[in-house]
């Protein structure tokens, strides 16, 4: 596996990390999605950076020219609900890909302990396509193994892009552990650890609930 990780250089990525870290700025929450949306969009640019592209010639009113053109294989799927502004974000930038939805989240057997539960795919095939896989958190990196293992059914990608804001270090060892090595992870910034409870620290807090509310 690949792993880029976008802040080791200094951008204006860092003013939308810092924004959706601040918990005084995260109280916006239209601004925090904008701002998952934004991320979406650099990563976006920096995965279009590596796809294949054809050339095409193109008609302007005085004439033709020719121009380099991504192919037209990719499938943005993205783990609900958090991840929607980020595939937002993405789906900006790759406007003509395909789409698909998963559902996983934490079902806790304990204060410290959770299996990951999937109750809804919707993914069209990715057979020999460019698979790109968005999760804004990037923890103890179960979900992402669990989401893919079940997205195998649906094909085999020529290749993986997993985009994603925040990770730990114990996340992305993980995914390094349980991906194949056709895949690239491009994330916005990595820290530490996790808490007890498997959380990044320090994290942002739960990315779905500065989105969308908290729920029950």
């Amino acid at each position: 596996m690949n792993i880029r990780i976008l802040d080791s250089k200094n951008s204006i990525l860092n003013k939308f990390i810092a924004e959706i870290r601040s918990e005084t700025i995260q109280k916006d929450t239209m601004r925090f999605r904008r701002n998952i949306e934004r991320i979406g969009e650099i990563i976006a640019y920096e995965i279009s950076q590596q796809l294949d592209f054809n050339s095409e010639a193109v008609t302007t009113p005085l004439g033709t020219k020719i121009v380099p053109v991504p192919k037209k294989d990719v499938v943005l799927c993205s783990i609900l609900r958090a991840g929607l502004p980020l595939h937002t974000g993405l789906l900006n930038y790759f406007d003509d890909a395909e789409n698909a939805f998963i559902s996983a989240y934490r079902k806790h057997t304990s204060e410290t302990e959770f299996e990951i539960i999937v109750e809804y795919f919707a993914s069209p095939s990715l057979h020999n396509k460019t698979l790109i896989l968005a999760d804004p958190m990037l923890a103890t990196g179960h979900s992402l193994a669990t989401v893919y293992n079940g997205l195998e059914k649906h094909g085999n990608p020529k290749e993986i892009h997993v985009a994603c804001v925040i990770g730990s270090k114990e996340g992305v060892e993980y995914i390094k552990k349980h991906f194949p090595e056709n895949t690239t992870l491009w994330i916005a910034t990595v820290d530490d650890s996790l808490n007890e409870k498997g959380y990044i620290v320090p994290g942002l807090g739960d990315a779905g609930d500065l989105c969308y509310g908290q729920k029950l």
